[in-house]
């Protein structure tokens, strides 16, 4: 309230007031009264923030403090980090200098040193440097390409929903190359030659690079990752553990020779069990004769690694078996983010005591938690992490036996969780690639031990499935390859099984170009099905319609006319002549009467489908556009121009509609319409045609991509002409 004359100054301006300056007493009263009872002005809906436009994740503003708005470090802060001074002031400097040669850096160096935890420490001290942080997975090549394409959807990049996994890939690529303030965390990467078509050109972020290779000197300069100092070691246990007892501390961090992963899971027994260094020491120099006698197997971890291991998993043993019983069964999943839930659904799989504690949440968490406590297991969100030297120790002290048990158990879970029918279920592929990691884990520990053929032929035969529709064609053959041993082994040769198998890897081959290795694959496919359903089932349509595919790719015109003529007949059989699946044959078979120079039966059997599937799927469905998009092919051919802009035109308004502006499918009609617009005369309308096309195979395709490379031919034919050349 404003009682007597004075200047509002400051913040007393900003602020509303009751002005009662030169009112006479009932006037100020009711000026009071109708003051105190104001209600305050609220919209009727909330106002949208900032301006009615919602900013990427990566431009947001953010509290100090706060991590950045796009964030995926899976591991959380180690509260124990000590040392490493001199590799982190090494690590940030050369970040820092902006040196073109040194925005990528690698941490090198063996298993168990701690080059991920390292990682992990310049994230978060440097968090607030970043906008944007993204860890990737490198180990396997799926796995890379799947965590790496997956940075497109943060982004809101219109990639992060293409099928072709390549597209998100090259896209996040791009965005990195042009957008400063980010940094890119590659995790565990097996050789330089991995990662180097993930590295970003231009000098705008940061790569880390972790890995246990140490030539990098083509890609990076790489930071020796060692042991730690022993002063560093000397100061970590007190720290991890509580005890004063330094000399004790020297003496232990000696016999564990300053590995890190052995430094942590000796500080967290001595903590959970209240013990003290001299007394873990003497622990340590009791079991080392049992992991020396016993033999280290062919991987690369100590035998500091194993006797700490082995320490800690004797007391488990003791206090918790079913906390034994999940560490044995994480040793066959991949070590990253292991999903909680999966485990919960596949209790079933478990042997007792293990199923039993799964089912119960209280005896699940305690026995995480015991296995938290000994430093074996990292809990993160509903997902486990465990150290893959862990891993290795855990199932190196199994016996045969008990480790074709876990195996199975564990190949069997992924498998169970794994989703089938995804060649039509785009909705599923976010949950195939978070299992991908462990279905390939499974399944390599499974084809080695050679337990359940047929849960691990039928888990990478899916695995291959979703690969090959995000169009990893190499890993999915590699997947299909793996499925059709794992098939042959548990139907044998010629199994109905094995020849969807067999078909698959066909599919993955021809993607590949290897068409007489596709055309193998079929014509088996086809022999072991007409064996088994008789010459007219559909089953054995799609091996011949796949067949009449590769022959038409192969040149075979004739070869393929027959056999798709064939699937058509079974087809057609079976479900009548105006079902969806008699719609493709017919629309393959189109595509070979215009090779073979028959138009008016290419045309008819493109209307043919097309009348089919506006039945089944409307009008507009993006299948209609591309049998309307055949047919202006054909009527082109024919001649009929106006005809063939007309379709070009109609199947452009589909595929914008349903996939936008700028997707493949529109690069495609755009494509074919400038072509018929120039064959029309009109010019300038063929122009920007052709350059739309091309500016969208370039975004998606790359500079050398066939159909980049016929779109940049066709405006380079067009500007020749416009120039009277």
């Amino acid at each position: 309230m404003r009682v007597r004359e004075c200047d509002l100054t400051g913040l007393l301006l900003q602020i509303i007031y009751i002005d009662l300056v030169g009112l006479a007493e009932p006037a100020a009263r009711e000026a009071l009264l109708a003051g105190a009872h104001r209600e305050r002005a609220k919209p009727d809906k909330a106002p949208a923030f900032p301006a009615g436009v919602q900013r990427p994740a990566a431009e947001r503003p953010r509290f100090p403090g706060a991590l950045p708005p796009i964030w995926n470090v899976p591991h959380l802060r180690n509260p124990n980090f000590t040392g490493r001074a001199d590799l982190l002031e090494q690590l940030e400097g050369a970040l820092a200098s902006g040196e073109p040669a040194a925005l990528t850096q690698v941490l090198a160096g063996l298993g168990g040193v701690g080059k991920t935890q390292l990682a992990v420490e310049y994230a978060y001290r440097h968090a607030a440097d970043y906008t944007l942080v993204w860890w990737v997975r490198t180990e396997e090549p799926a796995t890379r390409a799947a965590d790496y394409a997956g940075l497109a959807g943060p982004l809101r990049l219109p990639e992060a929903e293409a099928a072709d996994q390549r597209l998100a890939i090259e896209a996040v690529r791009r965005w990195l190359g042009t957008n400063r303030g980010w940094l890119l965390i590659l995790d565990n990467a097996p050789d330089p030659a991995a990662v180097r078509e993930y590295l970003p050109q231009g000098n705008c972020g940061h790569v880390v690079v972790t890995s246990r290779d140490p030539n990098w000197r083509g890609v990076a300069r790489p930071l020796s990752v060692r042991v730690m100092e022993r002063a560093e070691s000397i100061e970590f246990l007190p720290k991890r553990t509580g005890q004063a007892d330094r000399q004790a501390a020297g003496a232990l961090a000696d016999a564990l020779g300053d590995l890190p992963l052995a430094l942590e899971q000796a500080g967290a027994y001595i903590e959970e069990k209240a013990g003290t260094l001299a007394g873990y020491l003497d622990l340590f120099r009791v079991y080392r004769p049992d992991v020396l006698e016993r033999g280290l197997p062919s991987t690369d971890y100590p035998a500091t690694v194993a006797t700490t291991w082995l320490i800690s998993f004797r007391q488990i043993e003791k206090t918790s078996p079913a906390a034994a019983d999940l560490l044995r069964l994480l040793a066959f999943l991949a070590p990253d983010d292991i999903p909680v839930q999966m485990l919960k659904e596949g209790a079933k799989r478990l042997p007792e005591p293990l199923a039993g504690a799964v089912d119960d949440p209280l005896a699940f968490d305690d026995a995480i938690g015991a296995l938290r406590r000994y430093s074996l297991l990292e809990a993160k969100e509903q997902a486990l992490f465990i150290h893959r030297l862990v891993q290795a120790v855990t199932r190196d002290r199994l016996d045969d036996d008990v480790r074709r048990r876990w195996a199975e158990a564990a190949v069997q879970i992924v498998d169970d969780a794994f989703p089938s029918g995804i060649q039509h279920d785009v909705q599923a592929w976010p949950k195939c690639a978070h299992l991908l990691p462990h279905a390939l884990a499974t399944a390599e520990q499974a084809e080695k031990l050679q337990v359940a053929a047929e849960a691990t032929g039928r888990l990478l035969n899916q695995a291959g499935v979703y690969l090959k529709g995000r169009a990893a064609f190499s890993e999915a053959r590699a997947a299909f390859e793996r499925a059709l041993r794992m098939g042959e082994a548990a139907y044998g040769r010629d199994h109905p099984t094995v020849a969807i198998r067999v078909n698959n890897l066909g599919l993955a081959l021809q993607d590949l170009g290897d068409l007489a290795g596709a055309r193998a694959a079929y014509e088996r496919a086809l022999r072991i099905d007409e064996a088994a359903y008789g010459p007219d089932h559909p089953t054995v349509a799609i091996r011949v319609n796949n067949l009449g595919s590769v022959l038409q790719d192969q040149g075979d015109l004739a070869g393929a006319r027959s056999a798709l003529e064939r699937a058509l007949r079974i087809d057609e059989a079976a479900y009548g002549p105006d079902h969806p699946t008699v719609a493709a044959d017919v629309n393959n078979l189109g595509f070979v009467l215009r090779a073979l120079g028959d138009l008016a039966g290419a045309r008819a059997a493109h209307e043919r489908a097309l009348r089919i599937d506006e039945a089944a799927y409307g009008s507009d469905h993006p299948t209609v556009a591309t049998i309307v998009n055949n047919l202006g092919l054909v009527l082109q051919d024919l001649g009929d121009l106006v005809g063939a802009r007309s379709a070009f035109e109609r199947a452009l308004r589909i595929d914008e509609a349903a996939y936008g502006p700028d997707h493949p499918n529109v690069a495609r009609d755009v494509n074919n319409l400038g072509l018929v617009l120039q064959a029309l005369g009109d010019l300038a309308g063929a122009r920007s045609a052709c350059e739309r096309a091309l500016r969208i195979r370039r975004q998606f395709l790359g500079e050398d991509h066939p159909d980049t490379v016929k779109a940049r031919n066709n405006l380079a034919a067009l500007q020749r002409k416009a120039e009277g050349g």
